[in-house]
């Protein structure tokens, strides 16, 4: 650990603000609101979306368009940066206090310790 490193506990905190103030808090809202189906099976192989050119099984049905994900990842973009730059002003943790404690991403920690590695490398 570098000797610039955020504490953990303060990564957690940091975390779970940066999340729910950037992106649940975005038209991810809007996107997840309406009926969810239901399942007989478990799997969602008995569910089937029915379009005027014909069935299309619920676990091949695309349940974002490229438009609402580029909106998203704009918005999110756009509040993180935000957060990022009024960090103090923001760091309170109002729904988020209530959530699973956060742990380590594996894949993004491998390529945060790959980088790191070839940072130390080049120096």
């Amino acid at each position: 650990m570098s000797v610039d490193a955020i504490p953990d506990a303060a990564a957690r905190r940091i975390a779970l603000v940066l999340v729910e103030q950037c992106v649940r808090n975005t038209q991810l809202e809007n996107l997840h609101a309406g009926k969810v189906p239901d399942t007989h099976c478990g799997d969602y192989s008995d569910v089937k979306v029915v379009t005027p050119f014909g069935e299309i099984p619920w676990n091949e049905v695309s349940r974002i368009s490229d438009k609402e994900m580029k909106d998203l990842m704009i918005e999110v973009v756009n509040k993180v940066y935000t957060f990022v730059s009024h960090m103090e002003e923001l760091i309170s943790l109002p729904a988020a206090a209530r959530w699973n404690r956060p742990v380590h991403d594996k894949a993004l920690l491998k390529t945060a310790h790959r980088r790191a590695k070839e940072r130390d490398v080049a120096r």
